[in-house]
């Protein structure tokens, strides 16, 4: 609910600040006062272009602030501002300011928090609605029309949106597992291809360092051949040292006993003899270990290539060439779980899709007994609003199957004919701007709305009627107010003292001069200022006592 609305420097506008209450508001004035003004202001609160004609004349900068009551504002005002980070404490008001400069430059803030005019834009129709003489949105738009007739016929719209979103996601994920599926198909014949390449080769890990520490013995026994074979003639056969070693021991032996350091010179000989043998052992050893064998180093080799060149072409290590296998029987096996798996995802989005079509049929017959319950009703509110000629219209159509969505399966949309035997057409098309207006006004009253925006505005809507008409205006906007419909609030721009009568406040909008410097203020009216401001409408420019005597005969007929 709008609660204060301050503007500064807009138009003829210097300084105004108004507060609003609950139920129904009118302004009035004469013409030309500027109640325009008042709206554009309202507009550029609520992310309208920024236009710097709007600035009061020898002025840099304006402002409007508008403020609201948070806590009685649609739910769907709490889910935009927290999806722009923005959070309200339970009891503060929305306050939603606008700065425009010379330059046609704006600011925007929400509760002093910076924001873009598309956050205000997104905001606006939860806030404020607005009816008048070229009304483009609100009831006039069929995109909400199809909104507006499921909360008249109290249906399960939620309840079609989540089957529809629930058969897009299982029909997306068969869409997904097929092509999936159709992929690693493709690919299988490849796939079991390179499994029986490598299993006929059979990797082990490890089995490269092995491979490559052998082939490197070999090529140094290669090397060192000749200097191994002079080695072991020099240690073999009966001239050898060692065998010359072995001789003079067993010599010396036999008269190491004549003498001490003959005993001695043994016992060195001994140990020569024992190092040598070592040596011997070592070279045989050493000789074995670097035996070259070009047929086992070329078997080697070979193997080494055909390792090395499996993982090259699958892009990993000669190491990691076994967990590569594994990782290919898992994907044939995968495949083979795949084409199992794939009749489960098919029956889950038929069902699915059965689910969203029963749900969307039952909310279709919904939607046509509720639109014969909505054209009577709204036959009924025609003719007290001299609309007696005219006829409304609920379509539901049939969409193609291509165009069902999470609305389901129908187009809605409220078409008129205004006179006998015309065809009907949609609201904008056809009506007046006087016509259109009541017809809105019938709408809202037949539907009952709920859930619309917090603020409802209605600008002119008795234009070019009166009497029995303008009543009948006055009491259907009463009746919305009272009703709590459209937020509770409903503000009306009017010429009618019919519809002046019946509002809860009544604010005058007065336009002044003092030289070259032209002022439009508005004040709100207390009792003997809304007699003698609908006095004023009943008889024009001179107020005579017949006038006050009608003003107070409609005053206290409400």
């Amino acid at each position: 609910m709008l609660t204060r609305l301050s503007i500064r420097n807009i138009v003829l506008i210097e300084a105004l600040d108004l507060d609003f209450g609950d139920g129904l508001g009118v302004l009035t004035g004469e013409t030309g006062a500027g109640k325009s003004i008042l709206l554009d202001a309202l507009g550029l609160v609520l992310g309208n272009r920024a236009d710097s004609g709007l600035l009061r004349a020898g002025e840099d900068q304006a402002s409007v602030t508008a403020s609201f009551e948070f806590d009685r504002l649609p739910p769907a005002v709490r889910a935009i501002l927290a999806e722009a980070d923005l959070d309200i404490e339970p009891g503060e008001p929305l306050i939603i300011k606008r700065r425009l400069k010379a330059d046609g430059a704006s600011k925007a803030f929400v509760n002093d928090q910076p924001v873009g005019a598309a956050l205000l834009r997104e905001l606006a129709p939860h806030l404020v609605e607005l009816h008048g003489q070229h009304d483009d949105r609100g009831l006039v738009n069929p995109r909400g029309h199809r909104l507006l007739l499921d909360r008249f016929a109290r249906a399960d719209a939620a309840g079609v949106d989540a089957a529809w979103q629930t058969w897009r996601a299982a029909d997306a994920e068969l869409v997904a597992a097929r092509e999936a599926l159709a992929q690693a198909s493709a690919d299988r014949d490849l796939l079991l291809a390179h499994l029986a390449e490598l299993t006929a080769l059979e990797p082990l890990q490890g089995e490269e360092e092995q491979l490559a520490g052998a082939r490197s013995a070999m090529q140094k026994g290669e090397r060192l051949s000749d200097d191994l074979a002079e080695l072991q003639r020099l240690w073999a056969g009966s001239d050898s040292a060692l065998a010359s070693l072995r001789s003079a021991a067993r010599r010396l032996d036999r008269i190491a006993g004549e003498h001490p350091l003959l005993g001695e010179a043994l016992a060195a000989l001994d140990r020569a003899v024992i190092e040598a043998s070592e040596a011997e052992d070592k070279l045989e050893r050493a000789g074995e270990a670097l035996a070259h064998d070009p047929a086992a180093l070329d078997r080697i080799e070979t193997r080494l290539f055909d390792l090395r060149a499996a993982a090259r072409k699958h892009g990993c290590t000669v190491d990691d060439l076994a967990h590569r296998m594994r990782e290919m029987r898992l994907t044939l096996d995968a495949i083979e779980g795949g084409e199992a798996g794939l009749g489960a995802l098919e029956v889950a989005a038929s069902a699915a899709a059965t689910d969203y079509r029963d749900r969307a049929e039952a909310l279709s017959a919904r939607r046509a007994e509720a639109a014969i319950r909505l054209d009577r009703a709204v036959a009924g509110e025609l003719a007290p609003l001299k609309l007696d000629a005219a006829q409304f219209q609920t379509s539901v159509a049939r969409l193609p199957e291509d165009r069902w969505g999470p609305g389901g399966v129908d187009a809605v949309e409220f078409l008129i004919s205004t006179n006998p035997g015309a065809p009907f057409a949609p609201l904008a098309k056809i009506a007046s701007g006087g016509e259109l207006s009541r017809f809105i006004l019938a709408l809202k009253v037949a539907l009952a709305e709920e859930g619309g925006a917090a603020t409802v505005i209605f600008d002119e809507i008795d234009r070019g009627v009166g009497g029995a008409v303008a009543s009948a205006i006055g009491d259907r906007l009463a009746r919305l107010a009272h009703g709590g419909q459209g937020g509770g609030q409903l503000l009306a721009v009017t010429h009618s003292p019919q519809v002046a009568a019946r509002g809860q406040q009544h604010y005058v909008i007065a336009k002044s001069s003092e030289g070259t410097v032209t002022r439009t203020s508005v004040h709100l009216l207390d009792a003997n200022g809304r007699q003698e401001e609908i006095a004023r409408m009943l008889s024009g420019a001179e107020i005579t006592a017949e006038a006050r005597a009608q003003a107070d005969r409609l005053l206290e007929g409400v």
